[in-house]
């Protein structure tokens, strides 16, 4: 039973959300109001949003010192996928300002009581595998190119990638392969875990309404898809360190996305 419930929710007959269409102008307002969230409860947010430089240097540490330095900008990049699942805190301090609940950081672990938790974190191990998934296609894809040995230093590297045309593939099959990635983590999680945190529907049907909500508005989330690509480009410099400030909004925005994505 606990099985069937993460899966298919709390009823026998799980009801599916009614998805909404939306514009850009829906977009702009939902950044507005992630920012607007950010400003009104900046010590919970900065102390969440300081997670992700750390979690940035410790994966450029890892990485230097392992001899893994063509896997740096892959597993920077990867964090994106699974970055919808570690926002859940910021989802839930939106959804209580937003409900005129207290929203004191402490909060932010309420999903760890959320009656959907389970269903939550089937969502996040499949963000997880499309992320290792990733991870084996960037390493297959320079290896193919350059060989199984590690380049000797990070100017080698950077000289083997910037200058030859070995590198230009890389940079262009990795982008290609990385935006796949990336469209598949946005259709399936967008959604899905604001409204999980809304309502107890399950896994399944969480899913499927993302993937309703990407398809009847795909040039507004292809647009949300640059915005979020863009905006984490930024802040990755320098270090990480203006993650600490992007992440806390995207993740806001997204929940007031959601509730813009999906009717009451």
């Amino acid at each position: 039973m606990a099985t069937l419930h993460v899966i298919a929710g709390a009823t026998e007959t799980p009801a599916h959300p009614v998805v909404r269409r939306i514009g850009i102008a829906d977009l702009t307002d939902a950044l507005r109001r992630g920012i607007d969230d950010f400003k009104s409860i900046p010590s919970h947010v900065i102390f969440l949003g300081l997670i992700y430089p750390l979690i940035g240097f410790f994966i450029g540490g890892l990485m230097l010192g392992y001899n893994l330095l063509p896997l740096l900008f892959p597993m920077s990049a990867g964090l994106a996928l699974v970055g919808p699942f570690a926002a859940l805190g910021l989802y839930e301090l939106s959804r209580r300002r937003e409900a005129g609940l207290d929203s004191r950081w402490n909060h932010a672990f309420d999903v760890l009581h959320s009656p959907s938790f389970g269903a939550i974190a089937a969502v996040g191990f499949l963000l997880m595998v499309l992320f290792l998934a990733w991870l084996a296609v960037a390493q297959w894809i320079y290896q193919s190119l350059f060989g199984v040995l590690p380049p000797d230093s990070v100017a080698q590297f950077l000289r083997d990638v910037l200058t030859t045309s070995q590198g230009w593939k890389l940079i262009l099959y990795g982008n290609a392969a990385g935006l796949l990635f990336a469209i598949a983590a946005i259709a399936i999680s967008v959604v899905s875990f604001p409204l999980l945190l809304d309502r107890d529907v399950g896994a399944a049907v969480a899913i499927m309404t993302s993937l309703r909500a990407v398809a009847a508005n795909p040039l507004p989330m292809a647009l949300w898809g640059l915005i979020v690509a863009a905006l984490l480009a930024i802040g990755s410099l320098p270090f990480f360190v203006g993650l600490a400030v992007v992440m806390p909004v995207l993740g806001h925005a997204t929940w007031h996305l959601y509730r813009k994505l999906i009717a009451s």
